[in-house]
């Protein structure tokens, strides 16, 4: 008797040159739109002659960068603190929260409803308040960083949480498992894309904390150098620390997105998706 064989072909490998034109295809676009908006601000500034007190040009920033830098990294080293500590904080406040709620049904129906209006406070307007309370320490703007960073953390874990699969929860409750059971190895799983979602927004809303932390009090920092620049009327300097803050962010925002890919990679099974 005679056996059919199939042969199964493997895809060969993508050559290392269309990769490297891959990666160019996404990098080029917007590298060509800010060297637009780079060398159009430059132009715009000095063709219409707009005063230096009222926006600066690219070759003026770049020139306080080169003159200040060393003043410029120990600011957001300062900063750069605050926003790892508070963000990490942020994390367990968050994620406790989320636990809490779904696993205790009457804190969902007591405490939720509150924590989404507690939201609505204007946090610019809490940070004065927390200096008064705590002074000019690091812990006030831990504290401003916390209040803003936790709730996208608990919203979306706590999404992710109820969004586990029916099928599976009459599974696990027909062998007798307990709510704790079933939110450990059920439902904690399912939310941990929501959770890393949450995560890179409170990365950034992180930053924005520590920044507005800064302005209310602070000695330090790359709000307190925009504050005092603004002060001076140095609107280079203003722009040159908005330039480090906002590269921090984006630093800051690609760690989180990096943790989750090498989290991806260790935990495969757990299938974390793009939501």
């Amino acid at each position: 008797m005679s056996a059919a064989i199939q042969t199964r072909t493997m895809p060969s490998p993508a050559p290392a040159g269309s990769s490297w034109r891959l990666r160019w295809a996404k990098v080029w676009p917007p590298l060509l739109v800010a060297v637009v908006v780079v060398v159009g601000w430059e132009l715009a500034v000095d063709a219409f002659h707009v005063s230096s007190y009222i926006i600066a040009t690219p070759s003026q920033i770049a020139a306080e960068i080169v003159s200040n830098w060393q003043l410029l990294l120990m600011n957001t080293w300062v900063t750069t603190q605050e926003v790892v500590y508070g963000f990490l904080i942020s994390i367990v406040v968050g994620v406790a929260i989320a636990l809490a709620v779904v696993r205790f049904r009457f804190l969902d129906r007591a405490f939720y409803p509150l924590i989404v209006l507690f939201q609505v406070v204007p946090k610019v307007a809490l940070a004065p308040i927390f200096i008064l309370w705590f002074g000019y320490s690091m812990t006030p703007k831990l504290v401003l960083i916390v209040v803003i960073a936790f709730f996208p953390i608990t919203l979306n874990m706590v999404l992710g949480l109820r969004r586990t699969d029916e099928d599976l929860l009459l599974l696990m409750n027909s062998v007798g498992s307990s709510k704790n059971e079933i939110l450990g190895r059920i439902q904690v799983p399912t939310s941990l894309p929501y959770l890393f979602a949450g995560l890179r927004i409170a990365i950034t809303l992180a930053v924005i904390g520590a920044v507005v932390a800064e302005f209310a009090g602070s000695q330090n920092g790359l709000g307190h150098q925009i504050q005092f620049a603004s002060t001076q009327l140095d609107t280079a300097q203003m722009f040159a620390a908005l330039i480090f803050v906002s590269v921090l962010g984006l630093v800051l925002y690609y760690l989180v997105g990096l943790v989750e890919y090498l989290f991806r990679r260790r935990f495969p099974h757990l299938a974390l998706a793009e939501v």
